[in-house]
C-alpha cells in the first residue's frame, strides 16, 4: 500500500471515531506498519498482514481506547505484543507509556520502533504480569491500566488491578460476546478492589466487527496476596 492511500484510509477511519488524526501522525502508524510487516517475516508478530486490516484491527481498534484515558496519567500497557494498543495511543498523547510483555523478542521489536518514531517517555518492560506487580515500587502506582486481547475477564483483572492506584481505571479492550465474561468476573473484580463503571459496545468503522470496552475503577487497596504466582490464575481464576 502507497503512503498517501494508507493515510487517507486511516485519518477517514479515525475520523469516525471522533479522533483526529493529522498527516504527521499518520505517518508515523505507516512507518510502525512498515517495521511490523519487516519483522513479521523473521518472527510471529500478527496475523494480520494486509495494510487495509492492519490500519482497522490493529491501529483503529488500539486508539477506540483513547477517549477513556485522562491526560497526565501514567498508562501500563499489559501484555502488548507488538505494541497494541500502547503504541498507536502513544503517537497520540503525551502521557507516560509502560508496556509490559513476557516475550523478549517483542520487546527488542518494540525498541525498533520506539527508536524509528522517536517517541519519548514511554518504557519497556520484559516481565510476566505476576512477576511485574510483584515489585513495591511499581504496584499500585498507575492511574491507567489497559490491555487488549490477554485473557478471560476473571484472570485479566488479577493481571491489572494490583497495579493500579486508588481511583484509577483499568480498560480491558474485548470482542463482542462479552455478557458471560463480565459475569464470570464479578467476584474477582470485588475481591480485588474494583468496581464495574462502564461496558461500551460498538462496531469499528466501516465494518461489522463488533469490540467492547469495559472500565474497572479501582476504590480500594488489592489484598497482597494477589496476583498469585505465574500460572495459577489461569488454572484457577477467582
Amino acid at each position: 500500500m502507497e503512503e498517501k492511500e494508507f493515510i487517507e484510509d486511516f485519518i477517514r477511519k479515525a475520523s469516525q471515531l471522533g479522533i483526529h488524526i493529522s498527516e504527521e501522525n499518520a505517518n508515523l502508524y505507516y512507518q510502525y506498519m512498515e517495521l511490523l510487516l519487516e519483522w513479521n517475516e523473521k518472527m510471529n508478530l500478527t496475523a494480520i498482514t494486509e495494510p487495509h486490516e492492519i490500519i482497522l484491527k490493529h491501529f483503529i481498534d488500539s486508539i477506540t481506547a483513547l477517549p477513556y484515558i485522562p491526560d497526565n496519567s501514567k498508562v501500563l500497557d499489559i501484555g502488548t505484543g507488538a505494541g497494541f494498543p500502547g503504541i498507536p495511543l502513544k503517537i497520540l498523547n503525551d502521557n507516560s507509556y509502560t508496556l509490559i510483555d513476557s516475550l523478549n523478542k517483542r520487546i527488542v521489536f518494540l525498541q525498533e520502533v520506539i527508536k524509528k518514531l522517536k517517541l519519548t517517555n514511554i518504557e519497556l518492560i520484559h516481565a510476566r504480569a505476576e512477576e511485574y506487580a510483584r515489585n513495591k515500587e511499581k504496584r499500585e502506582k498507575f492511574q491507567v491500566v489497559i490491555a487488549r486481547a490477554v485473557a478471560s475477564l476473571n484472570i485479566l483483572v488479577e493481571y491489572m488491578l494490583p497495579m493500579l492506584q486508588i481511583g484509577g481505571i483499568a480498560i480491558c479492550m474485548k470482542g463482542s460476546q462479552i455478557e458471560e465474561e463480565i459475569e464470570n468476573a464479578k467476584n474477582a473484580i470485588e475481591i480485588l478492589g474494583g468496581r464495574l463503571e462502564k461496558v461500551e459496545q460498538f462496531e469499528l468503522p466501516e465494518s461489522n466487527i463488533g469490540r467492547t470496552i469495559i472500565v474497572i475503577k479501582k476504590i480500594k487497596s488489592t489484598p497482597n496476596i494477589y496476583p498469585r504466582k505465574a500460572g495459577i490464575p489461569t488454572k484457577k481464576p477467582l
